[in-house]
């Protein structure tokens, strides 16, 4: 059985995860967390009522921009893209979180 995540560092790797996935292309709420729970194994299974307050966090940062589109089956659908300030924080969070990752590792062989 797979461990759980520590709630903060769900919340802390929110950031940087959605804006991957968008570095990708652009998504909507229900595939990112399909997304998520994919590319973790199960081990994160977000809920819409986490996702979407980050997504109009973010949205408001400058770092994503939402627009409407119509999925395959005709229906309305809220879609996000990555704009160049998230670009620019994926940047920042990813060379955070290496150094964050090389640190931890430094106290692994003690």
């Amino acid at each position: 059985m797979a461990s759980i995540i520590a709630k903060d560092l769900v919340a802390a790797s929110a950031t940087p995860l959605i804006l991957s996935i968008l570095k990708n292309g652009d998504s909507y709420g229900y595939e990112i967390i399909q997304q998520v729970k994919e590319h973790s194994n199960g081990l994160l299974e977000w809920a819409d009522g986490m996702l979407y307050p980050i997504l109009h966090r973010m949205e408001k940062n400058d770092f994503i921009e939402s627009y409407w589109g119509k999925a395959d089956t005709g229906r309305k659908r809220k879609y996000y893209t990555l704009q160049d300030e998230g670009r620019k924080e994926l940047l920042k969070m990813q060379e955070q979180w290496h150094q964050l990752y090389t640190l931890l590792m430094s106290f692994k062989g003690e």
